[in-house]
Formats: structure tokens, sequence, C-alpha cells
């Protein structure tokens, strides 16, 4: 029986994006994956990923922000990193390192109605990306719904 296959997200602060998508692959398809979260700064969860995720039935208010040095020697078969500014971090310990641009919740403008609607659609972008990265790895690395890899 394969190992399960492990996955890092990383952004600047592991505070919306990368916690986003931990909870959001965990909830898709956590059984096969062993799933963590970093960032090359620690920050504080933000309200409006909490917010947004329980919305959907995933709980991040006990989550927390960790940095990527805190790691230690940890290895990953990939390494998902989620930035769309200029310094967005790499990370060396992975197989293989994937890039998947994402606007930071920590920028957007607005009251808190309009800042929320546009944290959802960012969930929800990140949600469509992870659906579709799984459903390749089905197929790629034979993980079959009721199999354990």
């Amino acid at each position: 029986m394969k190992n399960k296959i492990k996955v890092l997200f990383v952004c600047i602060h592991n505070s919306a994006r990368s916690q986003i998508a931990q909870g959001l692959l965990e909830s898709i398809a956590g059984g096969k994956f062993i799933v963590e979260s970093a960032g090359i700064k620690k920050g504080e969860i933000s309200p409006l990923a909490i917010e947004t995720m329980k919305e959907i039935g995933i709980d991040l208010s006990s989550n927390k922000s960790k940095t990527i040095d805190s790691l230690g020697d940890a290895t990953y078969d990939y390494a998902i990193t989620l930035c769309d500014e200029a310094l967005c971090p790499s990370f060396s310990n992975a197989k293989e390192t994937i890039h998947w641009s994402f606007k930071n919740p920590a920028t957007l403008k607005g009251n808190k109605k309009e800042k929320l609607a546009k944290t959802r659609e960012i969930r929800d972008k990140i949600r469509e990306r992870i659906s579709d990265w799984v459903e390749t790895k089905k197929t790629h690395e034979g993980l079959r719904e009721g199999n354990e890899p």
C-alpha cells in the first residue's frame, strides 16, 4: 500500500490562502493526503478566511499560523505556492513545486461586505483548482474513491 501524498501549501503569512487551501484539501480528499500549510512570515489567521470557510462547514478558527522555518527538515511530495505578489516563498524540501496565483485577501479594498464577497471568490477559485488537481492525482497516482493510497 502506497503512502499518503504529503502536500504543503505556502504563501506569505500563512494567514488566508494557504489556510483556506489546507482546509479545502483536507475536506475534499483528506484521507488520501497529509496536508499542512506555512508562510515565510507568521501572521494571524484572517477573520475573512475564517468566516468564508465557516460558511462551507470548514472551521479554521483554531488554526495557528506557522513559518516554513518551523517545519525543520520535513519533506513533501508537493509544495504549492499560492501568491500573486513578487515575494512568493520557495520551498526546497519538496519533490515538486507548483505555483497557483491567487489574490491576497489581506490586500482587498472596500467595506467588510465587499471584502467578504471577494474572499469568497478567492476561496471558490482555490476550491476549483484543488478539485481539478485531486482529479489529476486520482488518474496519475491511482487514487480512487474507497482505495487508500
